[in-house]
Order: C-alpha cells, then structure tokens, then sequence
C-alpha cells in the first residue's frame, strides 16, 4: 500500500534552491551597500528576490501538503521553511530602509554586518546541501552560530558609536533600526541552523 502513496517529493533539492537564493540576496545587499548607486533598482531586484522566496516557501508547503511520506518530520519542512523566509524577509527590511529613510552613505559597521549575513547564508547553502547525509551539518550550525556572535559584537558597537559621537537625532534613530534589522537578520540565520540542527539530532 505505502508504495503507491505520495513520496518525499525533493525536499532538500527545495530547501537548496530557497538556500541558494537567499544567498544571492545576501550577496546583492552587500553590493549595495560597497557600491551605493542606482539604489532604486538595485532595492527592486531584491524585493523580486524576495518575491521568488515566498513563492518557493508556498510551493514547497503545497508539496508538503499532498506528500504522505516526507523524508523528515513533517513541522521540521515547515518550520525551516518558515525560517528561510525570514531571512529573506529581513534582508529586503534592510535594503527597503536605504530607500525609505534616504540614506546617502552606508556606514563601514552596515556594510560588515552585510557582510556577515552573506557568510552566514553561504554557509546554510553548505549545510543544506548535507543535511540529507548529515555529512559535517553540525560544523556549518557552530558556524553560523559564530557568525551570530560577531554580528551581536559589531551590532551592539556599532549602536554605542551612534551614541558616542554626537550624532544628529534623526540620524540616530534611523541608523539604530538599520543595525538592528541587520542584526536580526543574522539572528534569523542562526534560527534556521537550530532547526538544521535539531533534525540532524532527531534522525540521527
């Protein structure tokens, strides 16, 4: 009888490819910030990118729906695919905020903490890729949970100098919620490496 039901349907090929296009995300929001011009567009082909996120995310749960057989459990699909798009939800947050509070410069901190969601979505392309051998899984979630780390240190630096050099209070608020949706970001990272890591320990 179970050979005859719905079966696995490439679940890991799926989380890879939403992986890989946060990545690209990732990777366009640093180019943003180092090079900074033509910032409509650049925005808008992030907004796409995560635009073709969301619609991964809602056809992986219709797989996900008429699958009877998943090769994890069913709320661990759900939940990292949930997670995954946060991170792309986030990323468009920062690139939208250039845009909506008329930023003229990045600063070196913003274009750092870009820098490490970059790593960090790099790195959940690694471990995604491995997650159905469980082949060195753990070692990408340590990492990215380093990552988290140094975006908590710089972020959290980054702020006090805000405070430290006398800045104009618009300036100010607009630059604290731009570290803080940064840092969020790269906390959204770590929660996708949680759940990587809580399915490696469940199907060990």
């Amino acid at each position: 009888m179970l050979r005859f039901l719905p079966r696995e349907g490439k679940f890991f090929d799926l989380f890879v490819d939403m992986a890989k296009n946060i990545e690209d995300a990732s990777k366009e929001l640093v180019e943003l910030l180092k090079q900074y011009d033509h910032i409509p567009d650049r925005v808008q082909d992030l907004k796409d990118k995560e635009h073709l996120g969301d619609q991964m995310t809602h056809n992986l749960i219709t797989r996900l729906n008429k699958t009877f057989i998943t090769p994890i459990d069913r709320e661990d699909i759900h939940e990292l695919a949930s997670k995954l798009d946060d991170v792309m939800d986030m990323i468009d947050a920062v690139a939208s905020r250039m845009v909506l509070y008329k930023i003229d410069k990045p600063t070196e901190d913003a274009i750092r903490l870009a820098e490490l969601i970059h790593s960090a979505s790099t790195t959940i392309v690694k471990a995604l890729r491995v997650l159905e051998t469980h082949d060195h899984v753990i070692d990408h979630c340590i990492e990215i949970n380093r990552l988290e780390n140094e975006g908590d240190r710089i972020s959290r630096i980054a702020i006090a100098r805000l405070f430290d050099d006398g800045q104009d209070p618009f300036y100010v608020i607009k630059w604290k919620e731009i570290y803080e949706v940064l840092e969020k970001a790269i906390d959204k990272c770590e929660d996708v490496a949680n759940v990587i890591e809580g399915v490696v320990v469940k199907n060990a």
